[in-house]
């Protein structure tokens, strides 16, 4: 997926735990505050974020490992994560 492409707010959340992060690990990680952690984790998601706020949380989760899949990117179908191998 590239970067600032549709990620949701499961991705992260799936994306998170997969590398054990804690939300106050991602923040400090792509460099945001707790509550931007937790509106773009929330039932709103990121679409309330801004792209620059998105693509650090997105490169952040990526640098430690995550690859974010779009929709139709995977036999399941719908958008994803899963760790580089």
């Amino acid at each position: 997926m590239r970067i600032g492409a549709a990620v949701t707010a499961a991705q992260i959340r799936a994306a998170r735990a997969l590398v054990g992060w804690s939300q106050p690990e991602l923040a400090n990680a792509a460099q945001l505050s707790m509550p931007t952690i937790r509106r773009m984790e929330g039932p709103l998601g990121p679409g309330r974020s801004t792209a620059a706020n998105v693509e650090a949380v997105q490169r952040a989760l990526e640098d430690a490992g995550v690859v974010f899949m779009e929709a139709g990117e995977s036999k399941a179908g719908g958008p994803g994560v899963r760790l580089r191998s």
